[in-house]
Parts: structure tokens; C-alpha cells; sequence
């Protein structure tokens, strides 16, 4: 077997995983994939905003979703922007906060500032077990904020999110797939909810 070879069939083998993975996604969390959905468009319904967190590439889905809800899904439907803040962009906060207070509070701080009663959080996490995605969840939960987990199949939020929606899977490249694919489905079932989308 060549080199060539060799790294066709590893691809293929990630790529089949990665698809397996998903499909575990739809077997065994489409009702935490339905709740989710409904608290968010409930959220945008009366007036509330998504806020979103995370560390790492969770970090990058954060902004990932959040564009996908204040722009559009797709080109071909047309909506109005739905709110929504990835607590992980503000470059100026984030080192002035962890600079004088530690890291663990950066998301923690910000929903306190930010968040109001009738909004939702989203807490993303691989190991559901993010000190500073706890704190802020903990801190949701307090002011009366609902909140989402997509996590791993383990972690402390797990049980502390409203809606904990786990991938079935400990390798952290396909949750983090399975995570991304999650979150078109719930954007584009709020958009069906909200505007009638087909």
C-alpha cells in the first residue's frame, strides 16, 4: 500500500465517522435538538437575544451561529436579523476583564452586564466541563436567563443547562462537526417557526 493509499483510506475512515456521529446526533438528541429550537424562538418571540459562549473553536461556533441569526442561514430566504452576541469577540473586554479578574469570570461578567430575564443563553463546550462556561451558565441561572449546553457526552453542564444537547461521541473533532451541524438545524427550525420558512 502506497502513502497515497494509506491517507485515502484514513480519510475516508474520519469522513465515515464523522457521518456516524451525526446520525447518533439524530437518534438520540432530536428532542433536545425540538426544545432547543422552541426556547429560541420563544426567546426572540418576546423580546429576548441569544448570548453565546465558549472557549476554542466552541469560541468560533459562538460567532459562527451568532452571524448566522443577525444575517441569514440561507440566501434564499429572506428575514429580518435575530439578535444575538458571541460573548467572545470583544478582544478589549476579554484581556482587560482576564488581565485584572482571571479568565474564568470573562463570560461570567458579561451576561451579568448584558443578559435580561427573557433571553437565552448558549453554553458550547466539548467537555462540559469550561470553568468559565460553568460560571457563566451558573450566573444565567440566577437572573432567571435560560439556558442551552451543547456539550460532549460528559461534564458538569450537563446538568446544570435547561437543554443539554450531548453528542454521543469523546472525540472532540466530531463533537465539535456534530456541534456545527446542530446549530444550522436549530438556526433554520427557528426560521421555519419565526417566518414560515419550507
Amino acid at each position: 500500500m502506497t502513502s497515497t493509499d494509506r491517507l485515502h483510506d484514513r480519510m475516508m475512515e474520519l469522513l465515515k465517522k464523522s457521518a456516524e456521529v451525526k446520525l447518533r446526533v439524530a437518534e438520540s438528541c432530536g428532542r433536545e435538538i425540538l426544545l432547543a429550537a422552541d426556547m429560541i424562538s420563544d426567546c426572540f418571540r418576546t423580546g429576548g437575544k441569544l448570548l453565546l459562549c465558549g472557549n476554542g473553536g466552541s469560541a468560533a461556533d459562538c460567532q459562527h451561529m451568532a452571524a448566522e441569526f443577525v444575517s441569514r442561514l440561507s440566501s434564499e430566504f429572506e428575514r429580518p436579523g435575530l439578535p444575538a452576541i458571541a460573548l467572545t469577540t470583544d478582544s478589549s473586554f476579554l484581556t482587560a476583564y482576564a488581565n485584572d479578574s482571571g479568565f474564568e469570570g470573562v463570560f461570567e461578567r458579561q451576561v451579568q452586564a448584558l443578559g435580561k430575564s427573557e433571553d437565552v443563553l448558549i453554553a458550547i463546550s466539548t467537555s462540559g466541563n469550561s470553568k468559565n462556561v460553568v460560571r457563566a451558565v451558573e450566573r444565567a441561572s440566577e437572573m432567571g436567563l435560560k439556558s442551552i449546553g451543547l456539550l460532549g457526552s460528559e461534564g458538569r453542564l450537563s446538568g446544570q443547562c435547561d437543554v443539554a444537547i450531548a453528542v454521543p461521541d469523546p472525540s472532540t473533532q466530531h463533537i465539535q462537526e456534530a456541534h456545527l451541524a446542530i446549530e444550522h438545524v436549530l438556526c433554520e427550525l427557528v426560521e421555519i417557526q419565526l417566518f414560515g420558512r419550507h
